[in-house]
C-alpha cells in the first residue's frame, strides 16, 4: 500500500511542595494505579443482591455477575492511517464494529491500515535522531489507536482481528474511571519470539493484567519494525463484566481514599518507626485537635531523644575510628567527585530516574536538577503521565531547553492545558532550536501564535496529525520562523498560502513532509516555490498530496541534492512526458525514490530508473500496471546498491519470478497478487 548556593537555597524551598505533585506524576508508574489492580490469584468473595439481579462486590466495586462482549463503537484518536479522510479505504473508522473480512486473510481497504512498515524509514535521509534517547522504551510504539466502547466493563479479554502481517500490537493500555491510564498488556518478547509468518488472519487475545477499575477506552499501540509489509486490523473486541454505573460515585470516592492512604503512607512509616503512637479518642472528628493538645509534646520530646542518641552512635564511632586507625585513608564519597563528572554520570539517566534519585539527598538533587540535563526533553515515552503539573516543574529546570518532544501528551484526554503550554513556551521557547508536537490536541490558536513568536531559532518544526479537515488552528504566525530545516507537516492541514510563504522564508530547508496535505494546495505551486527558494532540500514526501503535474515534477529538477522522493498516489497524470527523465539527471543523489499508483508510467521510464539512478536503495513501484518482465529485471541488474524494490499490485510478473529475482540479487521485493478492482 515517528547558579549559585544562594539562588538554589532560595529555590529550594519555594519548590518544595510544587514538586511533589511533578514527581509523583512522573516516577509514580506503579503507584497511581493505588492498588486497584489484582493478581490471578484474586477472587470475588462477597455477594451482595440489588434490584437488578445478584451483583459482585470486589473492594466495593460493583459490576454485574455476567460478561459483555463489545466491538469498538468509534474511534477517538490515532497516530497515521494509510487512507485518507475522504475516502473509506484503509482509513481508522475501518476498525470499528464487527469484522468485516476476517476470517479472510489478504489485503482488504475495508480494514485499518498505518502508514509504514518494517525498518525501511528509518533507513532512509530523512529519519530522525530521537531527542533524548534514554527516556525511549527497549520496545518503542511508532503508532497508535484509541478506541471507545459504549459500556462501562472491568476487561479480563481484548480480541483484535489481525488480517494482513499481523503481529505489531505490542501495547494494550486502558483508560479507567479513575482517570488514569493502566497498561494491560506490553510484548516483552517482541525482539526474541519468531516471527509471525503464517499467511493467515488471527484473532490475536494477549493475556491482560486484571484490573478493578471499569473502562470503556482502549489504545494499542504498535512496533512496524518485524512487519514483512502494511498490517491490517478488521476489528477489536472488549469483553468482561459490566459495571454497574450507579456504584460510580462510590467507587471514585474510594480511589480517593486510596491516593490520601499512599500520599500520608511515609509520613505514618516514620512514626511507626519512632514507637510513636498518638492516643487518639472515639470522636475521630477531633483527632488532629486532640493530637495537637496532648500529643504534641510528647512527639517532639520522642523525636529529640532519637536525634540525640544518632547524634551520639556518630560520635562514638568517629572517636574509635581515629583511635584505631589514624592512617586509615577517609573514604571517597559521591560529594568528593568533581561535579562535572556527576553530571556526566547522570545524564545517562532518564526522566523517570532522575526525579527518583533527586528524592534521595539533597546533593542528589543538586546535581538531578541541574539545567545542563535538561538542555532535552522528550515527554513522548510519558504521554500518559504528562500533565500541567509537570510542566510547570520542568519550566523550573530546563532553563536551557534546545529539543522538546511532546508527541503524544495530552492526546484523547486532555491532561496538559494549552495555558500552561503557553507560560512554558513563553519562559523556555526562545532557545530551542528543535519542536515535535506531533499528535496533539492540547494546541490551539494561542499556542500557535505564541510558538511563532517566541520560537523564532527553531530548526525543526513537527506538526504531524496535529490540524484535521476542515482546519481548526490558524497558522499564520509560523510565517515568522525563517531558520527551519525540516518541516513536517504530515496529516496536517494548512492554507496554501501560509505554506508558500515559509518555504519563501526557509532557504535552508533540508526536510519538508507535505503528505496528506490539504486539497486546498495546488502542488504545482509547492514545487515552483521549493524549486525557487529551497535548492538544499534534501527530502521530499508528497504522499497522498493533491494533484502533481508533469510540470511540476519537471520543475523540481533543479533541486540537485534530492537524496529522498515520495510521490505515491500524488502522479496522476496519464503520461509524464520526458519530466522524470529530466528530474533523474539531474537528481544524481537519489536514494530513496517512491513513485505508488502512478499511472502513468511506461517502459521507457523505468529504463530512465535503471540507467540515472546507480545510488537507489529503495523503489516503491506499487500499484504500477503494464510494464514489462525484462524492465524489472533491467532495474535490478544495473541499481546494484538496491535493498528494497515494491511490486505488490503490479502485473505481468510471477511469484516465482519474485522468489527467483530476490535469492539472485539479494533484494527485499514486495509481491501480491493484482485483485480485479484495483486494475
Amino acid at each position: 500500500m515517528s547558579q549559585s548556593s544562594a539562588t538554589n537555597s532560595e529555590d529550594d524551598s519555594k519548590t518544595a511542595n510544587n514538586e511533589s505533585v511533578a514527581v509523583d506524576s512522573v516516577i509514580d508508574f506503579k503507584g497511581k494505579h493505588f492498588g486497584l489492580e489484582s493478581t490471578s490469584q484474586d477472587s470475588d468473595d462477597y455477594l451482595v443482591s440489588g434490584s437488578e439481579g445478584t451483583m459482585i462486590d470486589v473492594e466495593r466495586f460493583c459490576h454485574a455477575d455476567y460478561r459483555i462482549e463489545q466491538y469498538a463503537h468509534s474511534v477517538l484518536d490515532f497516530s497515521s492511517q494509510y487512507g485518507i479522510d475522504l475516502s473509506i479505504s484503509y482509513t481508522a473508522p475501518n476498525i470499528t464494529g464487527r469484522p468485516s473480512k476476517y476470517p479472510e486473510y489478504g489485503d482488504f481497504p475495508q480494514t485499518f491500515a498505518m502508514r509504514t512498515y518494517g525498518a525501511w524509514w528509518d533507513r532512509a535521509p530523512s529519519r530522525l535522531k530521537e531527542i533524548q534517547p534514554q527516556n525511549v522504551s527497549e520496545i518503542p510504539a511508532e503508532d497508535f489507536i484509541v478506541l471507545y466502547f459504549e459500556d462501562y466493563i472491568i476487561p479480563d479479554e481484548i480480541a483484535i482481528f489481525e488480517t494482513y502481517n499481523p503481529g505489531a500490537v505490542i501495547r494494550v493500555w486502558a483508560y479507567t474511571i479513575a482517570k488514569t491510564w493502566i497498561c494491560l498488556w506490553e510484548d516483552k518478547e517482541f525482539y526474541t519470539k519468531p516471527i509471525y509468518s503464517p499467511s493467515r488472519a488471527r484473532r490475536f487475545t494477549p493475556p491482560l493484567k486484571r484490573i478493578q477499575l471499569p473502562t470503556k477506552t482502549i489504545r494499542l499501540e504498535f512496533n512496524h519494525q518485524r512487519l514483512h509489509y502494511y498490517t491490517e486490523i478488521d476489528a477489536v473486541l472488549l469483553s468482561g463484566k459490566k459495571f454497574n454505573t450507579r456504584n460510580m460515585q462510590h467507587l471514585l470516592d474510594y480511589y480517593e481514599r486510596q491516593r490520601k492512604v499512599l500520599t500520608l503512607g511515609s509520613i505514618l512509616c516514620k512514626l511507626q518507626n519512632m514507637k510513636f503512637r498518638p492516643i487518639c479518642r472515639d470522636n475521630y472528628q477531633n483527632r488532629l485537635q486532640h493530637f495537637l493538645m496532648h500529643d504534641l509534646d510528647k512527639f517532639i520530646s520522642v523525636l529529640s531523644d532519637v536525634q540525640i542518641q544518632s547524634m551520639q552512635r556518630q560520635q562514638q564511632q568517629q572517636l574509635q575510628s581515629s583511635n584505631t586507625d589514624e592512617m586509615k585513608i577517609s573514604k571517597i564519597g559521591l560529594k568528593n567527585m568533581p561535579f562535572e563528572i556527576m553530571l556526566k554520570i547522570f545524564s545517562y539517566l532518564d526522566l523517570k530516574s532522575l526525579f527518583r534519585v533527586g528524592a534521595v539527598s539533597r546533593f542528589l538533587y543538586d546535581v538531578s536538577t541541574h539545567p545542563l540535563l535538561y538542555s532535552e526533553l522528550n515527554l513522548k515515552p510519558y504521554w500518559h503521565l504528562a500533565s500541567t503539573e509537570l510542566l510547570s516543574t520542568l519550566a523550573k529546570r530546563a532553563t536551557i531547553l534546545k529539543k522538546l518532544d511532546m508527541s503524544w501528551c495530552g492526546c484523547t484526554v486532555q491532561t496538559i492545558s494549552p495555558t500552561e503550554f503557553k507560560k512554558f513556551i513563553q519562559q523556555r521557547g526562545d532557545s530551542l532550536t528543535h519542536l515535535r508536537l506531533n499528535s496533539t490536541k492540547f494546541l490551539n490558536a494561542s499556542c500557535i501564535d505564541t510558538l511563532g513568536i517566541v520560537c523564532d531559532n527553531l530548526k525543526e518544526l513537527s506538526l504531524r496529525n496535529c490540524s484535521p479537515s476542515p482546519p481548526l488552528l490558524n497558522f499564520s504566525c509560523l510565517a515568522n520562523l525563517k531558520n527551519l530545516e525540516r518541516l513536517d507537516l504530515f496529516q496536517t492541514v494548512i492554507e496554501s498560502d501560509l505554506l508558500l510563504t515559509m518555504l519563501e522564508n526557509n532557504p535552508k530547508l533540508k526536510h519538508l513532509n507535505l503528505a496528506f496535505c490539504s486539497v486546498a494546495v495546488n502542488m504545482d505551486d509547492v514545487a515552483q516555490h521549493i524549486a525557487k527558494y529551497n535548492k538544499q532540500l534534501i527530502s521530499l514526501d508528497m504522499w497522498k498530496a493533491h494533484f502533481l503535474s508533469a510540470q511540476g515534477l519537471l520543475v523540481l529538477s533543479n533541486c540537485h541534492n534530492l537524496e529522498e522522493i515520495d510521490f505515491g498516489w500524488c502522479l496522476r497524470e496519464a503520461s509524464l512526458g520526458d519530466s522524470l527523465r529530466e528530474f533523474l539527471t539531474q537528481c544524481t543523489k537519489l536514494k530513496k525514490l517512491f513513485l505508488a499508483a502512478v499511472r502513468g508510467l511506461t517502459d521507457r521510464d523505468l529504463e530512465y530508473i535503471a540507467n540515472l539512478c546507480p545510488n537507489l536503495e529503495q523503489l516503491d513501484l506499487m500499484g504500477v500496471l503494464g510494464i514489462s518482465k525484462e524492465r524489472y529485471i533491467d532495474i535490478l541488474q544495473k541499481c546494484a546498491k538496491l535493498q528494497l524494490l515494491d511490486l505488490c499490485f503490479c502485473d505481468n510478473i510471477m511469484d516465482y519470478d519474485v522468489a527467483l529475482w530476490s535469492r539472485t540479487f539479494k533484494v527485499d521485493i514486495k509481491s501480491c497478487q493484482v485483485p480485479n478492482d484495483f486494475r
